[in-house]
């Protein structure tokens, strides 16, 4: 017994820590070890926390707004827009040009939908620094509102005689969506004004008479 104890000092008493080369312990480095990985990890991560940081407050605060020119239903309008600034904001609390609903801010439900360019566009998601130079389109057009001065278009006049709205807040989108697919399609069948009518939600249910008012258009060679 005492041989094996001299074989192995170390081990006489317990929890005794192990030499480990030129006088330290293995447990002394471990410790030592563990001390540097968790203070560089802290370091690590603070470096990190502080970079996000001033990435995240560069993005929030932009250049501020900036004055930029938008042609709307033929005319041009001065407006202030910052990068984030939508279409629809613009046009509603700028321009005074409500028709356009803020019904869903991902676009989805149709209410927002304008023409830029004579495509399909919903306001909502659009921003407004990215329509210049565009021509951009709103329901107020095809309400005889000035500047057209020409009388409601033959799809707003449809759309009053089938009684195709109840709460309203669809159909702006609606009858701009209808126009343009008329204007591309001025034969099309039920069918066919269905399916292009399929990016367009109601929530009244009144489809059956905007189906009505627009096959009312094609009927009326309008």
């Amino acid at each position: 017994m005492q041989d094996h104890e001299h074989l192995h000092p170390h081990t006489a008493q317990a929890g005794a820590a192990e030499p480990f080369g030129g006088g330290f312990s293995r447990r002394a480095f471990l410790r030592g070890s563990g001390a540097a990985a968790a203070a560089t990890a802290l370091a690590t991560g603070q470096g990190l926390a502080e970079a996000q940081e001033k990435k995240k407050s560069k993005i929030v605060s932009g250049k501020g707004p900036a004055t930029i020119l938008l042609n709307v239903n033929g005319k041009d309008h001065k407006v202030q827009a910052e990068p984030r600034t939508t279409l629809i904001e613009v046009l509603r609390y700028q321009l005074k040009l409500t028709g356009c609903k803020p019904v869903s801010n991902d676009g989805v439900s149709g209410a927002s939908t304008v023409l830029i360019d004579g495509k399909l566009v919903s306001a909502s998601t659009a921003l407004a620094v990215a329509c210049v130079k565009k021509k951009i389109q709103t329901v107020e057009s095809l309400g005889g509102a000035p500047p057209s001065g020409k009388g409601p278009d033959p799809v707003a006049k449809a759309f009053v005689h089938a009684d195709a709205s109840q709460c309203g807040f669809c159909t702006p989108g609606f009858v701009v969506t209808v126009r343009q697919f008329l204007d591309k399609n001025p034969k099309a069948t039920e069918a066919q004004i269905r399916a292009g009518l399929n990016g367009n939600i109601c929530r009244c249910g009144t489809y059956a008479n905007v189906i009505q008012a627009a096959l009312a258009v094609v009927k009326g060679g309008q």
